[in-house]
């Protein structure tokens, strides 16, 4: 019983990873990550940073005929991916397991973060991270912020890629991307205010993608979505989510 339970198992584990083989896109040396960052045969000298938490929020405006995406410009004086366009987000802080929400994620999202993360707190403090970054850098708000405290709103939010920074960079960050729409979630597109932290606020099209400086991961993103919003323009809570990661000098994407 016990050595033909072994086998079934060892048998099963290559299944998954052929599956997991013909799923993943490698990328040889000489290419670059989505990061922007080239691609090594050779491993990244000295310890490797961990990546960190972080959440980034892609908001969509679809009043005006064709989507339009929410980005700001980083500024000059940042260490990471400065004096380009990117979307609200920032990493997951200690006290986002704290926040308070006035609703909660879908459960087709909160599972597939649940999966991830391992607890349903952990899996929301990703989210509320991308709701306190886009009040923070945009003066947008996703649920109440009487009072000056705010009260995220998360059941709108569609769970649309996950990357996570190479190694060989100076920081390294394990992102989750959100995505809503602004009429959803109750926002007006007018009241964007440039930050500290993002200015050239602009509310991008879709069409216009290349018009802008921005990280290949971001422009991956906007591709990826483009195409799934193609296929269904209300974007379903379900989706196959893209997950991008390097390995060994070697870039892959997969699905979570």
């Amino acid at each position: 019983m016990g050595t033909a339970y072994a086998r079934l198992r060892r048998a099963q584990g290559r299944a998954r990873r052929s599956q997991y083989r013909r799923t993943a896109r490698v990328k040889r040396p000489g290419e670059k990550t989505e990061w922007g960052v080239e691609v090594s045969a050779e491993r990244p000298a000295g310890p490797s940073v961990r990546p960190r938490d972080a959440a980034t929020i892609v908001l969509i405006d679809r009043t005006t005929g064709f989507p339009r995406v929410l980005v700001g410009k980083r500024s000059s004086r940042h260490v990471f991916m400065p004096d380009t366009y990117v979307f609200p987000g920032g990493r997951r802080d200690a006290s986002d397991h704290a926040l308070p929400f006035a609703s909660d994620l879908h459960p087709l999202v909160l599972a597939r973060l649940t999966g991830e993360r391992g607890t349903e707190k952990s899996a929301r403090a990703i989210a509320l991270a991308a709701l306190r970054e886009l009040h923070e850098e945009t003066g947008l708000t996703l649920g109440d912020a009487a009072g000056g405290r705010l009260r995220a709103s998360l059941h709108t939010l569609r769970y649309v890629a996950r990357a996570v920074t190479p190694p060989g960079n100076v920081r390294r960050f394990d992102t989750r991307f959100f995505s809503t729409f602004a009429d959803e979630a109750g926002i007006n597109p007018d009241l964007i205010r440039d930050t500290g932290e993002l200015h050239d606020l602009r509310w991008l099209d879709l069409r216009d993608v290349d018009s802008l400086s921005m990280p290949r991961i971001t422009r991956t993103v906007l591709e990826d979505l483009k195409k799934l919003m193609s296929m269904d323009p209300a974007l379903p809570f379900g989706s196959p989510v893209p997950f991008y990661y390097s390995r060994r000098g070697q870039s892959f994407r997969s699905t979570v």
